[in-house]
């Protein structure tokens, strides 16, 4: 089962445009600025300053950082 991010505005729209497999890689979608992949998974004053924009820009734009519902697949059924 996928676990997908995403950022759903104040109106409570999904941006498809920012879908992701996690968090973090939505946070880098976000920021416009160039945040090194490597960097953010070794360096937690990285993803800190990461944290620290995503939340400033979601503050800003009234938006909100959210998993969306996984797509289970019902086994049981024939």
């Amino acid at each position: 089962m996928t676990r997908v991010w995403t950022s759903k505005n104040g109106n409570g729209e999904l941006r498809p445009q920012f879908t992701s497999g996690s968090a973090l890689e939505v946070g880098r979608k976000l920021v416009f600025a160039d945040y090194d992949a490597f960097r953010l998974r070794v360096s937690s004053s990285s993803r800190e300053l990461l944290e620290r924009a995503v939340k400033q820009i979601l503050r800003d734009q009234d938006r909100r950082s959210v998993r969306e519902p996984s797509k289970r697949k019902n086994r049981g059924a024939m």
